[in-house]
């Protein structure tokens, strides 16, 4: 549905892509992982089509993407940023947030839509008239994701989407992209540092290093520990210490 071939990017003299490929099958999810300044977000940006130069090629459904795609690509591909209070605008309600899609897709039925895409992602109507700082944390990235999803998009491409959020909440916001992934038949390429909110929601996984895609795998070797490359392995290593319980405190000494 979605990929990429020869990607390379550079801004001014530092090099932040290297010849990165891959392909995303139609309901397929892509997880890239690595660590801050691999690269990860800005191989994001120009699957979403944000102008960037770079060399390469990027295709959706068999056919080339242009440098600057027709209004049709931003319909089927969409972007859930990493912060949904800095995504989404301060002095609009939800209802204006999830209206403008809508208004720049010429989409009718504005009113069914919104009413539709607050229960497609779990939120009660009374959010409909309030603004971003009156929800929590959760419920903004909620309207974040109603708002990717309102136009009927078959690519929905997630940068690092749980980071921003409490612990508590997390597993709540994967779940439901699992979820809709599920019922919709999405194609989904996630970013993420966090190898298990990647392996929650992806079977295959790339792993950037130094803007180059150092290796591909699925979830199930990464489970398994079936890794090729060292960094692959230190990353893995790095999330099962991360996962793993606090040691015990010594025993306090009795007289």
């Amino acid at each position: 549905m979605i990929g990429c071939e020869g990607i390379g990017l550079r801004y001014g003299g530092t090099t932040v892509l290297r010849d990165v490929a891959f392909d995303v099958p139609a309901g397929g999810a892509f997880g890239l992982i690595g660590e801050s300044g691999s690269g990860k977000s800005s191989l994001l940006r120009i699957l979403a089509g944000a102008g960037l130069r770079h060399a390469g090629r990027v295709h959706l459904a068999g056919a080339d993407v242009p440098r600057r795609p027709p209004r049709a690509f931003f319909r089927r591909v969409q972007m859930v940023f990493q912060d949904p209070g800095t995504a989404l605008h301060p002095r609009q309600t939800v209802d204006r947030l999830l209206a403008e899609p809508l208004i720049v897709h010429r989409l009718r039925d504005r009113d069914a839509r919104i009413a539709q895409a607050l229960a497609d992602v779990a939120l009660p109507s009374s959010v409909r008239y309030r603004y971003p700082h009156q929800l929590s944390g959760g419920q903004r990235q909620r309207v974040a994701i109603a708002r990717a999803l309102i136009a009927g998009p078959d690519v929905l491409l997630l940068d690092e989407p749980t980071s921003a959020l409490d612990v508590s909440v997390q597993a709540e916001v994967l779940n439901l992209l699992a979820d809709l992934r599920r019922d919709r038949q999405l194609t989904i390429v996630l970013v993420s540092h966090d190898l298990g909110v990647v392996a929650h929601l992806c079977e295959r996984i790339g792993v950037l290093l130094d803007g180059a895609l150092v290796e591909v795998l699925s979830t199930d070797d990464l489970r398994a520990g079936r890794c090729a490359h060292p960094h692959t392995q230190a990353l893995r290593r790095l999330s099962l210490e991360l996962d793993a319980p606090p040691p015990a405190p010594p025993a306090t000494p009795t007289r």
